[in-house]
């Protein structure tokens, strides 16, 4: 069933909204506020046909959204990633293996579920009320440790985080830093902490993914709306990396909590209008 060819009837995908969703998807990766909602509701919002594309054809082209993030930090964040690698000892890899074994087991076992009953506009909402309650509650602690004394217990913490973000609103971003502020790092070292053990599982998703993508092929009909899709969520992320350092400057985690549940309120009005 996972190497079947993608169908022929798929749907199309207009080259505009390709790139459109690849422009948002490297600011909203950067940020807190869950890139797979927005290319969920944003469409869903600007009533584009994106919805109405086959469930498969949808996750391959956030597949290669992702793929395009992914390439993009590499080379964005190169000497901070080089950094990493060189200082490379048992702690740090124990803070990698913990960090990524909580959110691979849970995506090998229920990511088929979870895209299918928790993917609509009225969970994502929820996703995104649930993960700014939990930035601005993480957000109060106190700004007491550096990153360098994670240990074990900080990347099961981070680990947990990240297998929370499965859920479509959450954010991978928002989760983590949710996690590391809780257990009381610096609004900087969070940030910290939150781009290395999530870098290696957006590389990781994108391998596997893009891996069986491959086998399966594309449409001829959509192969162009997913280069473009890709190169503008490279060129966006990479564009964008400079949020990175104003994310982590320090500053609170409410105005990312509160936009999210403006955007969820929108949200909101918009199903009661049916």
């Amino acid at each position: 069933m996972a190497d079947e060819p993608l169908p022929e009837g798929a749907g199309a995908l207009p080259l505009r909204h390709a790139v459109a969703l690849g422009l948002l998807h490297g600011p909203a990766e950067l940020l807190p506020i869950s890139s797979s909602g927005h290319i969920t509701l944003v469409p869903w919002l600007l009533r584009w046909p994106y919805a109405e594309l086959d469930a498969e054809l949808r996750k391959a082209f956030e597949v290669a959204l992702h793929a395009g993030t992914a390439a993009a930090l590499l080379i964005g964040l190169r000497d901070e990633v080089g950094d990493a690698a060189r200082g490379l000892d048992r702690r740090r890899i124990e803070l990698i293996v913990l960090s990524f074994a909580p959110a691979g087991v849970l995506a090998f076992a229920l990511e088929r579920p979870i895209e299918r009953r928790l993917g609509t506009p009225a969970t994502i909402a929820a996703g995104l009320v649930l993960g700014s309650l939990a930035m601005a509650l993480a957000d109060m602690a106190p700004q007491e440790r550096s990153r360098e004394e994670a240990d074990w217990r900080d990347a099961l913490a981070l680990g947990t985080g990240q297998a929370a973000a499965l859920v479509p609103g959450i954010s991978r971003n928002g989760a983590t830093l949710a996690a590391a502020r809780l257990r009381r790092f610096t609004r900087e070292d969070a940030n910290a902490l939150s781009r290395h053990v999530a870098l290696p599982i957006i590389v990781a998703a994108t391998v596997l993914k893009g891996g069986r993508l491959a086998k399966r092929g594309l449409p001829p009909r959509t192969r162009a709306a997913f280069a473009a899709g890709t190169l503008a969520s490279f060129a966006s992320t990479l564009g964008s990396t400079w949020l990175i350092r104003q994310v982590e400057r320090d500053r609170s985690l409410a105005p990312y909590a509160a936009y999210r549940i403006g955007l969820a309120a929108v949200v909101a009005r918009r199903l009661r209008r049916g």
